[in-house]
């Protein structure tokens, strides 16, 4: 687990741990088992065949052994209820994982007017303006109906899964973070918060909230 997201997890309350990719059925269970609460990370985009395509061309690296381990443990966490909090990649996987698909690159899929989505600024350093929707679990949480994100990224959300809403967006239609209120708490944000915290409280508050909310999962 990379330094940034355990700091955040321990800053908002938890203990962070590190999983080991497996495929094996009765491990996944076991893991699964011993979790309170769920982070799926950043990482190389998801194998198009998850989502019933072929690649295209501006497609980028995959892990094949990542992708069916955390498609599986999404699976396992939604339908065991464990709060589950999806980052960049990890919001497109939990969206996959849910029933939806991504685009495997916005730049050739969307066509012109779209912002820059994969900034060459330090990860610290946001870039651009989302929009969150008034009345969703994200706006609560931050208090906010404008953040200011990093971003990273070269695929985005496409058809949101079923029972998921879309709760913010870019300038150009990107979606940015989505949520489901059928869950203990189940969301995803196309941003990076684990590197933002630090300087914006607003972004420790979301790991507040899965902490708060994994601590919840423990006694029901």
């Amino acid at each position: 687990m990379p330094e940034a997201y355990a700091g955040a997890v321990a800053a908002g309350g938890g203990i962070p741990l590190s999983l080991v990719y497996t495929c094996d059925d009765s491990s996944l269970k076991r893991i699964s088992e011993t979790l309170n609460g769920l982070i799926l990370s950043g990482g190389v985009d998801v194998d198009p065949i998850y989502f019933g395509e072929d690649p295209i061309p501006a497609g980028g690296e995959v892990s094949p052994l990542r992708d069916q381990f955390e498609l599986m443990l999404a699976r396992e966490a939604l339908s065991s209820n464990i709060p589950v909090l999806g980052i960049c990649r990890g919001m497109q996987v939990l969206n996959i994982a849910a029933g939806g698909d991504v685009y495997q690159d916005i730049t050739s899929q969307l066509g012109g007017g779209i912002i820059k989505h994969r900034q060459e600024a330090p990860r610290w350093h946001p870039t651009h303006e989302i929009e969150v929707r008034r009345g969703t679990l994200l706006a609560t949480i931050t208090g906010a109906d404008r953040l200011r994100v990093n971003s990273f990224h070269h695929q985005a959300l496409r058809k949101v899964a079923p029972g998921f809403t879309i709760s913010a967006s870019s300038a150009d239609g990107v979606t940015e973070a989505v949520e489901s209120q059928n869950y203990l708490f189940a969301m995803g944000l196309q941003c990076h918060p684990e590197c933002l915290w630090k300087s914006n409280p607003l972004f420790l508050a979301l790991f507040e909230k899965l902490v708060e909310a994994a601590r919840l999962y423990c006694v029901i």
